[in-house]
């Protein structure tokens, strides 16, 4: 448990100098262009309109979605969202296979598509499917979506509440 708080200090950390240095002009990219979100924030799967806590994890390069009983056939991913959430059954087609390395083990996981909803931004994103039932969050947003779009401040949660809009914009 102590090492995780150490990598989280550390992500805190390595983020506030990446920011105090773009702030110093060492980029050109101005801090008013992304949001700042804190480290747990509401999001909406759209175009479903279900709401769901993420956890915003700076220490994971892939985002991960809580997916049970998860089938594939013919290269479509069928699963449930937890019943928590609405239980809903889902059929997405597989864009990719990731390999994810853990202290504990190594595992292939389907890579899906789906638009969010993180505070005012509609994203279109890349997230691995995975049975997250003994953790406390179904969806880990990780550097796939944060890199250029968010400001992760590591005091606060709850920064950025959704404010798309609910339909998708096919």
């Amino acid at each position: 448990m102590r090492s995780r708080k150490k990598i989280y200090f550390n992500a805190c950390a390595i983020i506030f100098l990446l920011n105090l240095f773009s702030f110093l002009g060492g980029s050109r990219v101005e801090a008013e262009e992304k949001i700042k979100i804190g480290v747990v924030e509401e999001v909406i799967l759209l175009p479903w309109g279900i709401r769901l806590p993420a956890r915003i994890d700076t220490g994971a390069a892939h985002s991960s979605l809580d997916a049970r009983g998860l089938t594939i056939k013919d290269n479509i991913a069928e699963f449930k969202l937890p019943k928590k959430y609405g239980g809903l059954q889902l059929r997405l087609p597989i864009i990719d296979w990731q390999t994810i390395r853990s202290a504990e083990s190594k595992e292939r996981r389907p890579v899906v598509e789906v638009e969010l909803c993180v505070g005012p931004k509609q994203l279109r994103a890349r997230i691995n499917l995975n049975d997250r039932s003994k953790v406390k969050y179904p969806l880990i947003i990780g550097r796939n979506i944060l890199r250029g779009n968010f400001v992760v401040d590591c005091l606060e949660s709850s920064c950025a509440p959704p404010r798309c809009p609910e339909v998708s914009s096919k």
